[in-house]
Order: C-alpha cells, then sequence, then structure tokens
C-alpha cells in the first residue's frame, strides 16, 4: 500500500510528459500531411525522376595540393 504512494505520483508525471509531448507534435505540424508517405510506397519511381549520382572527381587524394 505504502508503493502506490510513490508509484501513482510518478505516473501522473509520466502521463502529464507525454500529453506534454503529444501537443508539442501536434503544434509543430507532425501530423499535417499522413497521407503523403502512405501513398509514396504504391508508386513505381521513373528512372528519369530518380536523383542522379554525383559526378566522381579523380582518382587524387583531396588532401594534395594541386599540381
Amino acid at each position: 500500500m505504502e508503493s502506490l504512494f510513490l508509484l501513482v505520483p510518478i505516473a501522473l508525471i509520466f502521463v502529464a510528459i507525454a500529453l506534454k509531448l503529444f501537443f508539442w507534435a501536434i503544434k509543430s505540424g507532425q501530423y499535417d500531411n499522413l497521407d503523403t508517405e502512405a501513398h509514396r510506397i504504391l508508386f513505381d519511381e521513373d528512372e528519369n525522376d530518380a536523383p542522379a549520382e554525383p559526378e566522381r572527381k579523380s582518382d587524387t587524394d583531396p588532401s594534395e595540393p594541386p599540381k
């Protein structure tokens, strides 16, 4: 019974922190667009839409001064 005097306030503190984080997430826009990511997996990316690979530079060491 004495443990309830410790566990109930700790549980209430955890609930208050969880609610504060939840309302912060809502206020910061975390839940504004839930559909885009869910639909993105359904569509194939065309090869033209894929990001281009960066060009490879020469095989020289970047720490070497240019000749």
